[in-house]
């Protein structure tokens, strides 16, 4: 009952059209679909104003007057795959729209007709019925176009109220069938006839041949027949006159191959242009094949296919062959001496085909899912008509082969090689194709880059995808007519270029390994229409960034775009669309970034060297490695010096522009007079052969107190600055309060020197003595300093120190620097 099935195409086609051009209204309550919900009746709450009914596979058994009365604009209605036993048409009474009625493959045996004005569809196929049920009131149903009956015998009166019909299909089920009578179907009026067999008995030819002068299109399903070729009945001369078939198909054929070779004959010489059999098996046995091939039959087969007829096309797929032994020679010169324009025969088992022995009349042959192999058609130069050939899923092993098979076809266009087992020819084996072939499929083979070393020249399309490609290599023939090229699901890294393909249009590189595309690719390829990139392990880069951009600018020839392209690498962006990928042009641009980077760098060198060049930071820093190198050589040198006690009182500080006042004011009036005190000057301390920086430390380090004697020139004096900073070190580091600052002359803010910071923050913060220019106040300046630095050397100082800092306080005057 499964390969009844098949005949039921069509009404689901038509209602799927139907289905599909009224879906879209589904939310204004016109369509109701109740399919499949194991309904036992008919439901209650069915919109009012639903246009299009569906109850298929349920359970339904019955159906009556009160459950399509409510529903006026009904159009469409499918009940098929139920249970229903009996139909009354006059439960649509009132349904006056209906024009689609499915009521297929229920356990109908009876029906009550009545007449449905508008129907067009009509559906009884796959049903119970003894007789076909062909009311009188079919017979006004003037726009009924599809018609399914089924029933277990035929007679010629069946058909009397739908002779005048203009029915475009009907289809006949013909189950437990146990009569028909001759001549039956002839008063049918139907463009297509569709007749199914129950697939455990036998058909009747006499009805295979009515059907054959019935409809322009016939299709009859399960063929077979147990009895011997010997009860085969032959169709009278009269009836083979009347055949009006043009194109015909058997589905699911088991017969002798006795049979088989007779209807063929039949077919051969009727008006048959397409004659299409699937699922064939044949029959037979060794002494039915040596007895039947010297008969009229053959012989007349064999004189007809030389001479020709009516068919144009001869497709036979799935083909079985049951007998123990057969002469495949007969047959495959049977088939080659064909004089027709299209031979398919698809998964046959087929190891082999002959070459025609004269110019062949064939255009297509497709001879896919057999087991053909490299020695097809080698040397045949009778196929000069041939245009198409379809090699689809053989056994070719060698692609050179494949090219000289086809170098005699001088009008092949197409060629279908994919699928197969084509690897790479030796590289000293030449390719030799005919000029004459423009589209190339050589897809799902084993093939790597050298492929690009033998295709024809003048191919437009090539389909190279699901390979073994790593690349394109350089130096390859021009293919300037190529157009299109598939490289898809090969294991190509990046986008090739267009060097020797200056004409290529379409470009397909999905599923390859590429992680960023060249930015050049549409530079290189300016005839580039469309590029199908997607699937690809994208890594989302700069690189990747640059590309988008320049399709973009070329004006989105990106196809899939943008659900296609996502992002693998890195992890953290797996899974991102590129469209939603972006970084910052500084990201990505090198020579922003490098400028970026380069003013950045220069800033900041900028905002470090000013304040160190204000601040006189290397200097300082300078002054600090000396003090430490002087300190680390007294300390392994001179050990005996660490432990020297205070020697002067103070050490003297000043420029030698005012050596005067020092030699003639301050000199004689601390050390001469009561409590002569000893000061340190370099002129006379200093000891020779040490560095200068050294005998600085050094006295400053061996004198309680500091006099620096301040004055314009003293502050223009880099020595002064020296003595200063070593004076104040002493300060910070022994926490002594050991600067005594004179006042000479007053500075003016603007002549200290910015890096005389130190200075300035002492003239700020501390107390100094100011030179008077009174003679009157001299002695009071000179008795403050002395109390300054009064102190024995050679005790603890201590107390003097404070007893001095109380009489150098009371006589402070305020800070110059305001």
């Amino acid at each position: 009952m499964g390969s009844l099935t098949s005949i039921y195409i069509f009404p689901c086609v038509f209602l799927s059209i139907l289905w599909n051009n009224i879906q879209p209204t589904v939310e204004h309550k016109i369509t109701a679909n109740y399919s499949g919900h194991l309904l036992t009746k008919v439901p209650k709450n069915i919109p009012l104003y639903t246009h299009i009914l569906d109850l298929s596979h349920n359970r339904i058994s019955e159906i009556t007057n009160l459950e399509f009365i409510t529903l006026p604009d009904l159009q469409v209605l499918n009940l098929s795959h139920n249970l229903i036993t009996e139909l009354d048409f006059s439960v649509f009474i009132l349904n006056q729209d209906l024009e689609y009625l499915d009521v297929s493959h229920n356990n109908l045996w009876t029906a009550y007709c009545q007449m449905l004005a508008r129907l067009r569809h009509l559906d009884l196929s796959f049903n119970k019925f003894a007789i076909l049920p062909v009311c009188q009131e079919f017979g006004i149903m003037f726009h009924l176009e599809y018609l399914g009956l089924s029933a277990k015998m035929i007679q010629r009166s069946d058909f009397k109220y739908v002779t005048h019909l203009q029915l475009n299909t009907v289809v006949l089920t013909l189950e437990d069938f146990s009569l028909y009578e001759p001549l039956s179907l002839t008063a049918l009026n139907t463009r297509s006839l569709h007749i199914v067999f129950a697939a455990n008995q036998n058909f009747s030819f006499p009805l295979l041949y009515d059907g054959m002068s019935t409809s322009e299109n016939l299709k009859i399903v399960n063929l077979k027949f147990t009895l011997s070729h010997k009860d085969f009945p032959s169709p009278s001369l009269e009836l083979l006159n009347k055949i009006k078939t043009t194109d015909l198909m058997l589905d699911s054929v088991d017969l002798e191959w006795t049979i088989i070779l007779q209807i063929f004959l039949l077919v051969w010489d009727s008006p048959v242009e397409h004659l299409t059999v699937r699922n064939l098996i044949f029959r037979g046995s060794v002494v039915e094949m040596n007895e039947y091939k010297y008969t009229p039959v053959l012989r007349s087969l064999e004189q007809v296919l030389s001479l020709g007829g009516s068919m144009k096309a001869l497709t036979l797929e799935r083909v079985r062959n049951k007998l123990y032994y057969f002469n495949q020679q007969i047959l495959y010169r049977m088939f080659s001496e064909m004089n027709i324009e299209s031979l398919t025969i698809y998964d046959a088992c087929m190891p082999h085909m002959l070459c025609p022995e004269k110019a062949s009349s064939f255009q297509y042959i497709n001879f896919s899912r057999n087991a053909l192999t490299d020695e097809l058609f080698q040397n045949c130069t009778t196929l000069v008509n041939l245009k198409f050939l379809i090699l689809r899923r053989n056994k070719f092993k060698s692609l050179s082969k494949v090219s000289f098979m086809t170098s005699h076809m001088r009008s092949l266009r197409y060629l279908d090689m994919s699928s197969n087992l084509l690897r790479n020819g030796r590289a000293e084996v030449r390719c030799q194709w005919t000029d004459s072939l423009s589209e190339l499929d050589l897809s799902s083979n084993q093939l790597t880059e050298s492929v690009f070393e033998c295709l024809p020249i003048n191919i437009n399309k090539l389909d190279l995808q699901n390979n073994q490609i790593a690349s394109i290599p350089k130096g390859i023939a021009e293919l300037q007519s190529l157009q299109e090229l598939n490289l898809a699901s090969n294991r190509l890294a990046d986008l090739p270029g267009c060097g020797a393909f200056t004409g290529l249009e379409i470009l397909n590189i999905e599923r390859n390994l590429i992680l960023t595309p060249s930015a050049h690719f549409f530079e290189s390829c300016p005839s580039v229409k469309e590029l199908q990139a997607g699937q690809n392990p994208f890594k989302c880069s700069c690189e990747l960034q640059d590309f988008l951009r320049l399709e973009r600018q070329s004006g989105g020839k990106l196809s899939g775009w943008p659900a296609a392209y996502v992002c693998k690498y890195p992890e953290d962006l797996s899974g991102t669309q590129l469209k939603d990928f972006h970084l910052t042009e500084l990201a990505c641009n090198t020579t922003l970034l490098l400028v970026t980077a380069l003013v950045v760098t220069l800033v900041l060198v900028a905002v470090v060297a000013f304040p160190c060049i204000y601040l006189d930071v290397p200097w300082y820093v300078r002054m600090l490695w000396q003090w430490t190198q002087t300190k680390r050589r007294a300390w392994h040198d001179c050990p005996e010096e660490r432990e020297t006690a205070l020697q002067f009182h103070a050490f003297i500080s000043y420029s030698e522009r005012d050596s005067l006042w020092v030699k003639n004011e301050l000199i004689p009036n601390l050390e001469k007079g009561e409590g002569c005190i000893q000061l340190c000057q370099h002129e006379r301390n200093f000891i020779p052969g040490k560095s200068i920086v050294e005998n600085i430390i050094n006295c400053i380090e061996k004198s309680y107190k500091s006099i620096f004697v301040l004055s314009p020139n003293f502050v223009q004096s880099e020595w002064c600055h020296y003595e200063l900073y070593f004076a104040h070190h002493k300060l910070f580091s022994e926490n002594f309060n050991s600067l005594i600052l004179i006042l000479l002359e007053p500075i003016p803010s603007y002549v200290i020197p910015a890096r005389y910071h130190k200075l300035k923050a002492l003239m700020a913060k501390r107390t100094y003595l100011e030179w008077p220019k009174e003679r009157s106040k001299r002695a009071l300046f000179w008795a403050n300093l002395r109390a300054a630095i009064s102190i024995k050397l050679q005790t603890s100082f201590e107390t003097d120190e404070e007893q001095s800092d109380a009489t150098f306080s009371s006589s402070i005057t305020q800070p110059l620097i305001k």
